[in-house]
């Protein structure tokens, strides 16, 4: 089957979303790294990439979070005192830093939900008082 330009960018957007170098990623899809740089000129190739990317940040996120209850459970079996001291200090240490990093992102994101909240135009068709 031979490749077309769509599969080619198709290619070269995953190989680039994935960390690879520019010339890296244009081996992969067979086509030059001159090739390669072009599309990367391209505003709507870079909106793409730019996605991709955020797909592939969020979608790892969200495994993570599903993964994140069984981390914890393990993190707190590991503190049974039968376990070796270093162990049980490290999953408390670890679970203590989760903890906070979470309730400190969790304000974050309730701040800045707050913040675009005032900041958004009010809806069309909406009166002020």
């Amino acid at each position: 089957m031979a490749r077309t330009r769509k599969n080619t960018d198709e290619v070269l957007l995953l190989a680039l979303a994935c960390g690879a170098s520019v010339e890296n990623a244009a081996r992969t899809a067979g086509m030059s790294a001159r090739t390669a740089q072009r599309r990367l000129a391209e505003p709507a190739f870079r909106k793409r990439l730019q996605d991709l990317r955020t797909d592939m940040a969020q979608r790892t996120g969200g495994m993570l979070t599903a993964a994140g209850m069984e981390a914890v459970k393990t993190l707190i079996s590991l503190q049974d005192g039968s376990i070796a001291a270093p162990v049980r200090l490290g999953a408390a240490r670890t679970v203590l830093e989760f903890g906070i990093k979470l309730r400190e992102n969790n304000e974050l994101a309730e701040r800045i939900a707050a913040l675009e909240a005032q900041a958004a135009p009010p809806p069309a068709g909406a009166t002020t008082s």
